[in-house]
């Protein structure tokens, strides 16, 4: 056993390795932050919380599962829907997490060898599937319904994540924010890229909670994008505020380029209200400890549940419709 475990952390080691010289946002850091969050998940008790409710009798769709890159194991909430539905997946990776999937497909093969049969993967065309699940941006979005017109689809965009404060935070409440923002370098749906802050909020405390990730200017991407954007605004006399690894920018659009996190003032919450519900197809998910609708508490944006779906779709009702 200690033979084949050594092997396995070998393959793993060179896995995450591979993978943050192929696509140095992935570093090792995000990598292992994405695992930690899967293999909290992958209990016992919490698949069986999940499916409780579903009856998967009759299943043995071909889904095909093209899978995003913005951030470690991104597609693996669709592989896992696909198998524990007892369907086919039929995974396309994205070419920025290729080795990390690749590497924990052949882990499924190795360790359960009825998977070879259901779980494959497959970089030439996509041919011979019932179903497809296809996460990209507002450009691919535009293909992907043309490309997959015949076939029953779930198909996924650009979205953002915001928090609405109340002024009354804790240190503690804007520390957990910082997760919200910066793991992945910012580059997850579900990270925080504009916060709604009351009138008069002192934004200082922003920039000494957000401190705990100043080491990620050290990043050479990350640092280029941040320089990139400061030069500009620079060049632009436009206002901001430098926090030194970040850049907060008032602004009453989403969706901020790298680095940038936009805010927003409110006088009434009610407001704010509207404007989320305005926006409801381009929010992934809302941080906040007042009280608005299907907000999650701080810290929590990179650590949904497994039945808080992206998009707000239910993966495993789709997956349940007839082909």
């Amino acid at each position: 056993m200690s033979n084949k475990n050594d092997s396995i952390n070998i393959e793993f080691n060179r896995a995450v390795q591979e993978t943050e010289k192929h696509n140095s946002w992935f570093s090792n850091d995000n990598i292992l932050n994405a695992l930690r969050y899967w293999e909290n998940k992958l209990t016992k008790n919490s698949l069986e919380a999940w499916i409780k409710e579903y009856n998967f009798d009759n299943q043995n769709s071909k889904v095909a599962i093209i899978m995003a890159g913005n951030f470690p194991l991104a597609g693996f909430h669709d592989l896992i829907s696909v198998i524990i539905s007892r369907n086919i997946a039929i995974i396309k990776p994205s070419s920025d997490d290729k080795i990390l999937i690749e590497f924990i497909v052949s882990f499924l093969h190795k360790e359960f060898p009825e998977t070879k049969e259901i779980v494959k993967i497959i970089y030439d065309k996509l041919v011979n599937f019932n179903k497809v699940i296809a996460t990209g941006s507002n450009n691919t979005f535009k293909y992907f319904e043309y490309y997959f017109r015949e076939k029953k689809s779930l198909l996924r965009k650009n979205r953002t994540s915001i928090a609405v404060l109340s002024g009354n935070e804790t240190n503690d409440e804007l520390r957990l924010l910082s997760d919200d923002v910066f793991i992945y370098f910012g580059l997850g749906c579900r990270n925080i890229s504009k916060i709604f802050i009351p009138i008069n909020y002192d934004l200082t405390r922003l920039n000494k909670s957000f401190n705990n990730y100043k080491h990620i200017i050290n990043h050479h991407k990350y640092s280029n994008n941040y320089n990139y954007q400061k030069t500009i605004k620079l060049m632009n006399n436009e206002k901001f505020i430098d926090g030194g690894h970040f850049i907060l920018s008032e602004s009453e659009n989403y969706a901020p380029p790298i680095s940038i996190i936009y805010f927003e003032y409110y006088n009434d919450i009610n407001e704010v209200n509207e404007k989320i519900i305005s926006k409801v197809n381009e929010i992934q998910c809302v941080v906040s400890n007042l009280k608005i609708k299907n907000s999650i508490g701080f810290g929590n944006a990179q650590k949904p549940k497994l039945n808080e779906y992206a998009d707000n779709i239910d993966t495993l009702k789709f997956l349940l419709t007839s082909s």
